[in-house]
């Protein structure tokens, strides 16, 4: 199909002609040509990244002939030839430790030249993949054949881990063992040999040097700066004048981890391959929601995107990210920001687990990053772009098939401060919520000096709901008939956002409007993933912060707690309250607070103790009439005695 002009160039061939046409004959058969009438088209300018209609394809086709090298149609549902049986028979016959190493190497170890006999030298990738699985193979000398070199470095770092024992403890363990393992043996000489040895089973990082001020990643086409473009900051920490070798310092790095080959991984170990299928041929009953496939969102994105959903291969993700303290609350404060990437095509017993959940970015502290944030996720980005539109070649062990690999953001899960930070609304003032917007039933108090959001919640219930008509329990006599306020669609959001600019391309200042008709502070990266504005759910509030905050709140002011802001108890708290709500039914009338309980002894009466309430709406001043005339006094029994005129007992 690439002998496509005839000698002279005087027309095509027939044998490109046929090629032209037995391509577009296949292609129409897939799934995605029936749902939208187009498909993928392999021309060398189009490079598959574009859908046009078979006509269209056909044309391209002719002008510009096949991208090279494009032997096997896989981004048109073609498989790749597998290995042959035998290579995986040797696998499975092979030891633990060999396992481990064909799960770390997966295909991109895996030599084609296996399928037609041809001998060549193995390439790079390969003869490391061949070094490594050596030393799973190799025994440890002739007197020890049931240890390898890699099973032994294997234990021996287990046994550091364990009972921590010093590197240079090892070292010498190291040493003696060697030793007395005679000549021919594969000990390693040093501790730091075996840890380069197990490093290769391991996943890639990178170090990305930061502005100290978060203002830039020297990344990509900044990668050779030495100060920051925006705020002049230089990029390494000065040298001491003694010092003239070694490399230069930082002032700023943080560490990014690769999701690419951990999402590659998944396919590669028997373990998770096939389960990667879960969440398409384990249909459940409608209306059964066990798995974020039973959702809304994962369906309308299904329905967007036929071609995406036609392979169950292709990876859902959803993004988790949080500040903490990693030297605890009693040190000096200093912010890490961990960001998670979860897989969901895994069954509910496998998704959301440790073993995977991937930490993909380490954001240094001290600070919070705040808006500043996206400056972070500049690469997890542009690898979701990859995987989203050309995808990568990956092999599924399960089914013994390589296929081209393509992943989509569905959501971030985080709590509200963070919500601001990634979605870049700002979760704070009179246009916190970000439903409500600019319908906001939010107001002032008084007292307490903060926006509050009470009963503004009335709106979302159904209009025939009895909370509606309800006068007493909520702000006094106020009866809810408004509508809940529209959702925006993502088209309408996304015209909204790009009106203001992104945080990567400078630091931004108070932008028009905010506060009054928005609260946006930035356009966030994520609108930068071409199919973020047709996700059905882009942002979500975890349940964990949200209960803890709650059950906080409600314990600390419970409890009365004293000298913490959870505790919500305060004589601003209860002036707001007496003056806006009512928190009681029928007529029971909510008459102020106790100031103080104070227990008084007497030794001249036979009771000995006597409880005194000091209350706020009552003044004991002899010979006074009562602060407010519709409030009934509770009765007194007797004065105890007419000096001490605050010791009054009440009942």
């Amino acid at each position: 199909m690439y002998n496509r002009l005839s000698p002279g160039k005087r027309g095509y061939t027939d044998e490109f002609l046929a090629g032209v046409e037995e391509f577009v004959n296949y292609a129409c058969t897939l799934p995605v040509y029936e749902s939208t009438n187009t498909i993928r088209c392999p021309c060398s300018k189009c490079k598959n990244r574009v859908h046009l209609s078979a006509d269209e394809v056909r044309v391209h086709l002719y002008k510009k002939g096949f991208e090279p090298y494009y032997w096997v149609w896989t981004c048109h549902g073609e498989p790749i030839p597998t290995v042959n049986e035998q290579f995986q028979e040797t696998r499975n016959e092979s030891n633990q430790y060999e396992t481990m190493v064909f799960d770390v190497g997966g295909s991109s170890f895996i030599p084609f030249n296996v399928l037609n006999n041809q001998e060549e030298d193995p390439h790079t990738s390969a003869k490391d993949f061949y070094d490594l699985l050596s030393t799973a193979r190799q025994p440890l000398s002739p007197s020890c054949v049931e240890e390898t070199e890699l099973s032994y470095a294997l234990k021996m770092m287990n046994i550091k881990a364990t009972f921590n024992i010093p590197q240079l403890a090892m070292d010498q363990i190291f040493e003696y063992n060697k030793h007395i393992m005679g000549s021919d043996n594969r000990v390693p000489s040093r501790y730091y040999d075996s840890e380069k040895l197990i490093s290769k089973l391991g996943l890639a990082h990178e170090k990305i040097d930061c502005c100290i001020n978060s203002c830039m990643l020297y990344y990509k086409s900044d990668i050779n700066d030495r100060q920051c473009k925006f705020c002049g900051e230089p990029r390494f920490k000065p040298r001491s004048p003694n010092c003239t070798r070694g490399k230069e310092v930082p002032k700023k790095r943080m560490h990014y981890l690769p999701l690419i080959p951990r999402l590659q991984r998944l396919y590669a170990s028997p373990s998770s391959a096939e389960h990667m299928r879960w969440h398409y041929e384990n249909r459940r009953q409608p209306g059964v929601m066990c798995h974020p496939s039973d959702g809304e969102a994962w369906k309308h994105f299904d329905s967007q995107y036929p071609d995406f959903g036609a392979d169950p291969r292709n990876v859902r993700l959803g993004l988790c990210a949080d500040g903490f303290s990693p030297f605890g609350l009693n040190a000096k404060s200093y912010s890490c920001w961990p960001v998670m990437v979860v897989p969901y095509n895994l069954p509910p017993s496998m998704c959301m687990t440790p073993p995977y959940t991937f930490l993909t970015c380490i954001i240094p502290g001290e600070h919070n990053p705040k808006a500043n944030i996206d400056v972070y996720l500049q690469p997890l980005i542009d690898e979701l772009q990859l995987l989203w539109e050309t995808g990568v070649l990956t092999y599924d062990v399960s089914l013994q098939q390589n296929f081209m690999m393509r992943a989509m953001l569905m959501w971030t899960i985080n709590d509200f401060p963070a919500y601001g930070m990634l979605s870049g609304w700002q979760t704070a003032g009179k246009l916190a919520c970000p439903y409500c917007n600019h319908y906001t039933k939010s107001f002032y108090l008084k007292n307490g000096r903060k926006t509050c959001w009470f009963d503004c919640h009335r709106q979302f219930l159904p209009m025939d709901h009895p909370f509606r008509r309800n006068r007493d329990s909520f702000i006094k006599q106020r009866v809810e008939k408004s509508r809940p306020p529209r959702i925006w669609t993502g088209e309408e959001l996304l015209a909204n956002v790009l009106m203001f600019p992104k945080i990567t391309d400078g630091p931004i200042g108070r932008l028009e409007g905010f506060g009054c008709s928005h609260n946006w502070k930035k356009r966030s990266i994520f609108w930068d993933l071409p199919y973020w504005k047709d996700n059905l759910l882009r942002h979500n509030l975890d349940v964990m912060h949200i209960e803890k905050n709650v059950f906080d709140n409600i314990f600390y002011t419970v409890m009365d707690v004293k000298g913490t802001r959870k505790n919500k108890d305060t004589p601003a708290t209860r002036l707001d309250i007496k003056e806006g709500t009512s928190l009681s039914h029928g007529d029971s009338l909510f008459f102020g607070t106790l100031k103080e309980i104070v227990e008084v002894e007497y030794p001249n009466i036979p009771l000995k103790k006597v409880v005194l309430f000091n209350c706020e709406w009552f003044d004991p001043t002899p010979n006074t009439d009562q602060e407010e005339p519709l409030i009934m006094l509770i009765s007194i029994l007797r004065l105890i005695n007419k000096i001490a005129y605050m010791c009054q007992q009440m009942m």
